[in-house]
């Protein structure tokens, strides 16, 4: 018979055996092949043990060349946001990383085309079954807002960023981080002055770190 601390240890090793294998098959996934102009590069960083999660948009270009996540401006920006570096952004015993759509979706006459709207449905459920807990989840961009707050979410990304203490402390709300956003963070100073100050505070709690002096 196992004892309570052989039974954790059972319910530990099972969820990232799952995660694992997920995580396989998420690597081995076309489902949507015929619509990606460089073909299917899942780019997703999973741990069964993640303390936050980050879903964005989908990768960009320079993501899929690399298949490193958010390894561009806009990740360089997002991890000065939450106050960390890339040794912990990149540790998935800290961040899961599933954007709503893994692979790059192609060029749009402005920016990247939408994600693909296949993967979130068919791999986001399965994933969080297999994190422990409750992770603070990050919500970037109107994609993942829209699809997670659902009739909770503001008629604009603005007015849901904005009022983001709503979601706490499942979600968190926040612009997305590339540079072609610079302006809009210019605009709303509100959003350096106050969410993220908080959003450093929420990432570090989640993070089991104490407040730094």
């Amino acid at each position: 018979m196992l004892t309570s601390y052989g039974l954790t240890l059972h319910r530990i090793f099972s969820h990232a055996f799952l995660m694992d294998t997920l995580l396989e098959s998420i690597q081995r996934c076309t489902v949507c092949k015929d619509h990606l102009p460089l073909g299917p590069r899942p780019v997703v960083q999973l741990s069964s043990r993640s303390k936050i999660v980050i879903i964005g948009q989908a990768p960009g270009r320079r993501v899929h060349e690399t298949g490193i996540p958010w390894n561009d401006a806009s990740g360089k920006k997002l991890r000065i946001w939450m106050g960390v570096d890339e040794a912990a952004f990149y540790d998935p015993e800290v961040f899961s990383i599933m954007p709503m759509g893994f692979c790059y979706p192609g060029k749009a006459i402005s920016g990247d085309l939408p994600p693909r709207p296949e993967c979130a449905p068919i791999w986001h459920p399965r994933i969080f079954k297999n994190i422990k807990g409750s992770p603070l989840i990050l919500l970037i961009g109107q994609y993942a807002q829209r699809y997670y707050l659902k009739k909770n979410s503001k008629a604009s990304l603005t007015e849901t960023v904005r009022c983001y203490k709503e979601y706490l402390p499942r979600y968190f709300p926040l612009p997305h981080p590339s540079p072609r956003n610079q302006n809009w963070v210019t605009i709303n100073s509100w959003f350096m002055e106050e969410a993220v100050p908080e959003l450093q505070k929420r990432v570090r709690i989640a993070m089991g770190r104490p407040k730094p002096t």
